[in-house]
C-alpha cells in the first residue's frame, strides 16, 4: 500500500468531521503498517504535500480532509458497473422461394 493509500484510507477511517490531524493519521497508519517495513517520516510529508496540491486532500488549518471531488471519485470506483446488455443478433428469416 502507498503512503497516499495510506493517508486517505486514515482519514476515512478515523471520521473526524473537521478533519484529521497530521500526528492522528500518522499513528494510524503507524498501526497499520506490517512489522516487516520500515517508517518513512519524509515520503509520509511528501505524500501529505502532494495530496494537498493535486487537490485530492485539503487542508484546513492544521487537518486535513478528502476534497468532495475525491470523494465522487472514491464512490464512483466502489460501484459495481452493469455490464451493457448487448441486444442478442436476430437470425435473418428465411427467404422464400418464388414459384
Amino acid at each position: 500500500m502507498s503512503y497516499k493509500e495510506g493517508i486517505v484510507k486514515a482519514i476515512t477511517d478515523l471520521k473526524d468531521r473537521t478533519g484529521s490531524s497530521m500526528q492522528a493519521i500518522k499513528k494510524h497508519m503507524q498501526a497499520a503498517l506490517p512489522s516487516d517495513k520500515k517508517w518513512a517520516n519524509t515520503t509520509f510529508l511528501t505524500a501529505l504535500k502532494t495530496g494537498v496540491a493535486s487537490g485530492d486532500i485539503v487542508k484546513i488549518k492544521g487537518s486535513y480532509k478528502l476534497s468532495p471531488e475525491f470523494k465522487k471519485k472514491l464512490a464512483d470506483a466502489a460501484k459495481p458497473k452493469k455490464p451493457k446488455k448487448v441486444a442478442p443478433k436476430k437470425k435473418a428469416a428465411p427467404k422464400k422461394k418464388s414459384a
